[in-house]
């Protein structure tokens, strides 16, 4: 069986060569400590956002007055 053009792409039709150069380039312009500060920004970022869309699909809590 032949792979799909989109499997056989990759990830935007970028392959792995393509995305090293990505990453090398970013690493020279921003430097290595930045990069990771972006990566975790990133990570941080998305984890709230799921976190966000958990909260949306449960019904607001009843929040008893005293």
């Amino acid at each position: 069986m032949e792979p799909t053009s989109l499997q056989a792409a990759g990830i935007a039709g970028l392959g792995f060569p393509e995305l090293l150069v990505i990453c090398a380039i970013a690493v020279l312009l921003f430097g290595g400590k930045k990069v990771g500060e972006l990566g975790k920004g990133l990570g941080e970022g998305i984890k709230n956002f799921k976190t966000a869309l958990k909260s949306e699909d449960e019904p607001p809590k009843q929040e008893k007055q005293a």
